[in-house]
């Protein structure tokens, strides 16, 4: 009984790792098959309308709440508090890997956040670089996480199951869930976003009917397989921001069959049906949405996690990299690989640019001048692959992100190369 296909976000998902595992008709048995305990994995509040309902039935070796005390660690998660308000465009080279052992915990740097941890909404912006599996199992109180490789193969061992992902594939694992992110090259490097809000769910499609944008079936879960190890194992959390641990006897990683909607999934971005214009002029960067996390204003997100993939560009008499404009949103964008079609140079895999609220962005001057002055024809915009993580609320960047070596100070200049053309006796 094992459903590797997400079908859809509102279903009931299972799978079990021995035959008979799974209770069949009754959640919570007086005896569970083969000695399991029974646990309730819940990732909403038990009142929330069926539609918004996350919550998954565990049949475990052990229960979690076999655990000892947590203590804080002396090693807390790197990237510093919030720096000073900036209203300024922001770009930084990627990140340099790390010359030391690290694993995922310790790689990850915190880059930009719009509000804390104990908040019900807002997300939170992390990088992360590694150079060696983890031999810990960690969990985070305080958020949902998005996992976007850009350099490196992972293995990332759930409860739930073991998920293996490349760059231009990504991960989402709920809030709470157990995992273990193990290196399937020398090292990796990447992006993750920590969703604080409502959970990550696939846009409505309105006008555009029933199919396109990510497609539901191309979201996959895993497959139930269960650890039973008799080892010592560090269980590490993230709660309210800090790093706490304690020493279990066993592996954690431990459900044999589980079933619910409360779940990790892992999609191709190269599965993305892109959608654009035919004619003339071209639609909001809304259109290339892959996953959205709405908030109770209908239209405004908490999170959108939004992709700029390879597709074909053959609008009519059209500008056409992306307009120059100012955004009630705010944009933290990074490159999985190749180039972004408004940036000629400046903008790498690895790297991110932050644009705010009302902040003016747009192509930069070579870019500019080359797509006012080209021959338009058909053509493709290939080997690339752009994202963003677009937010309704202020992004203000940490104090490591405002004073590491990678922040470039001269990123306004890319701007000031574009020429007056105005002239009043020349339509």
């Amino acid at each position: 009984m094992n459903l590797e296909y997400l079908s859809g976000f509102g279903n009931e998902f299972a799978s079990e790792a021995l035959p008979g595992a799974l209770p069949v008709g009754q959640n919570s048995p007086q005896k569970a098959p083969y000695g399991l305990y029974t646990e309730l994995f819940s990732g909403t509040a038990f009142t929330m309308v069926r539609s918004e309902a996350r919550r998954t039935w565990l049949y475990r070796i052990q229960p979690s709440a076999n655990h000892p005390a947590f203590v804080k660690l002396e090693r807390q998660l790197a990237g510093g508090p919030l720096g000073a308000v900036t209203p300024n465009r922001l770009r930084w080279n990627p990140l340099d890997m790390p010359a030391e052992p690290t694993d995922f915990i310790d790689g990850l740097v915190g880059m930009v956040a719009n509000s804390g941890s104990e908040s019900p909404s807002g997300i939170s912006i992390y990088n992360y670089r590694a150079n060696r599996s983890m031999e810990r199992v960690f969990f985070n109180a305080d958020g949902e996480l998005l996992i976007v490789p850009e350099q490196g193969r992972l293995r990332i061992a759930t409860e739930l199951g073991v998920l293996d992902l490349e760059p231009l594939e990504i991960v989402v694992l709920p809030r709470g869930l157990k995992f273990r992110v193990e290196l399937l090259d020398a090292q990796a490097r990447g992006y993750v976003a920590e969703n604080h809000g409502a959970s990550l769910r696939l846009p409505d499609l309105g006008p555009i009917g029933s199919n396109g944008l990510a497609n539901p079936r191309d979201f996959l879960t895993p497959v139930a397989h269960y650890e039973d190890l008799k080892k010592p194992t560090t269980l590490v959390q993230k709660f309210l921001g800090e790093l706490w641990a304690c020493e279990l006897d066993h592996s954690p990683l431990n459900v044999v069959a589980w079933h619910g909607n409360n779940v990790p999934y892992k999609y191709d971005l190269r599965r993305f049906n892109t959608i654009g214009t035919v004619s003339f002029d071209h639609p909001d960067p809304s259109i290339f949405t892959v996953l959205t996390s709405p908030t109770s204003v209908h239209g405004l997100a908490n999170l959108d996690f939004v992709i700029f993939p390879p597709r074909w560009m053959v609008a009519e008499n059209t500008f056409r990299p992306p307009w120059f404009h100012r955004n009630l949103m705010n944009e933290y964008m990074g490159l999985i690989q190749g180039a972004y079609d408004a940036k000629a140079e400046g903008f790498l895999p690895g790297g991110a640019s932050l644009h705010s609220c009302m902040s003016a962005h747009g192509p930069d001057g070579e870019t500019c001048t080359k797509a006012i002055n080209v021959e338009l024809a058909p053509h493709k915009i290939d080997n690339t692959m752009a994202f963003m993580f677009e937010t309704s609320q202020v992004l203000r960047p940490t104090q490591f992100a405002l004073e590491c070596p990678q922040l470039q100070n001269t990123y306004d200049a890319c701007w000031a190369s574009l020429p007056a053309t105005f002239n009043p006796n020349r339509r």
